[in-house]
């Protein structure tokens, strides 16, 4: 697959099953991830995978840390959160590792790591992976983050989760670029 059909027709692909990209492919994703772009050659980022019994342990940290920030949490939330981390074979956790520079502002270095993600998205559907990048309020949980061992300055950008497409892609909806793009001044 060229790069500009990668780019074009990239899709998110929330149904995954086994298998996880092998070594090879793994390889690839985070090879195409250290091309992100990197003001200051500072590398602000570092992967986590997570598959296996550590999904499960990923589900429990995520429920313990959903349980501790809201009293009233009930048991279908609970259970809802230790799934999560099962809906794919492989998880990469994107961590941005924000460092002070006199010239690389943070903002630039947790775009960088962003970059990354989508390298690792754009390698994923040109090997016929199926990826999805996902959030949410656990995402930007400080117990998450402490369970997951980020230092001072890291956080969590992005889960990826990777594996087999559970069916076929969809095509992408066509964007009109005029509601996008426009000339300064006008």
């Amino acid at each position: 697959m060229d790069a500009l059909d990668a780019l074009l027709n990239r899709v998110s692909v929330p149904r995954l099953r086994e298998p996880a990209p092998d070594a090879a492919q793994r390889e690839l994703l985070f090879r195409a991830a250290l091309r992100a772009p990197d003001h200051g050659q500072l590398r602000p980022w570092r992967f986590l995978t997570i598959e296996g019994t550590g999904r499960e342990r990923l589900g429990e940290l995520f429920a313990q840390a959903l349980a501790v920030g809201a009293a009233d949490v009930g048991e279908e939330a609970l259970a809802k959160a230790r799934a999560m981390p099962l809906r794919a074979p492989l998880l990469v956790v994107v961590v941005a590792r924000v460092q002070e520079h006199f010239k690389v502002p943070p903002q630039e270095q947790v775009i960088a790591a962003g970059c990354a993600a989508h390298a690792i998205l754009l390698a994923a559907h040109a090997q016929g992976i199926g990826a999805v990048w996902r959030t949410g309020e656990l995402a930007y949980n400080a117990r998450v983050a402490a369970g997951l061992g980020l230092a001072a300055g890291e956080q969590i950008v992005a889960f990826l989760y990777l594996g087999t497409p559970e069916r076929e892609l969809r095509t992408p909806a066509p964007l009109q670029l005029t509601d996008f793009v426009s000339a300064w001044p006008h």
